[in-house]
C-alpha cells in the first residue's frame, strides 16, 4: 500500500473506495502470510468472495465484517462510535439539582 499522508475521500468515486478497501484487505492479508484460500475458510466465506472483495467489487458488509474479524482488524470500528453527549439543558438542570452545601444535623 502506498503512503499517502492526505487522501481527499469525499472526492473518491464508490468504487475507488471499495478498492481501497480491498487493497487494504490484501495488504493485511499478505502482511499475515495467508492464503486467499486459508483467510476464506477462516471467514466462512468463499475464496471466489475473499477475490471479489480485494479487487473492490461488491460483497455484503457482513462479509467485510468477518474478514476483518480475522484480520484482527475490527480495531477500525472505532471510528464508528458515537459519543454519548449531554445537552447543555440537561446539564444546567443536573447542577441545579447538586446539593449547594450540607445540613448540619447529625443523624442518630
Amino acid at each position: 500500500m502506498t503512503d499517502n499522508s492526505y487522501i481527499n475521500w469525499v472526492s473518491m468515486s464508490d468504487k475507488a473506495l471499495a478498492e481501497q478497501i480491498g487493497a487494504y484487505v490484501r495488504h493485511r492479508r499478505l502482511e499475515q502470510n495467508k492464503s486467499q484460500e486459508t483467510l476464506a475458510q477462516a471467514a466462512g466465506i468463499s475464496r471466489s468472495t475473499l477475490s471479489l472483495l480485494e479487487r473492490g467489487e461488491t460483497v455484503t458488509l457482513a462479509t467485510l465484517l468477518q474478514v476483518m474479524r480475522v484480520l484482527d482488524q475490527l480495531h477500525i470500528m472505532d471510528a464508528f462510535v458515537v459519543p454519548k453527549t449531554i445537552s447543555p439543558l440537561v446539564l444546567a438542570r443536573m447542577e441545579q439539582e447538586k446539593r449547594q452545601r450540607a445540613s448540619g444535623k447529625k443523624k442518630k
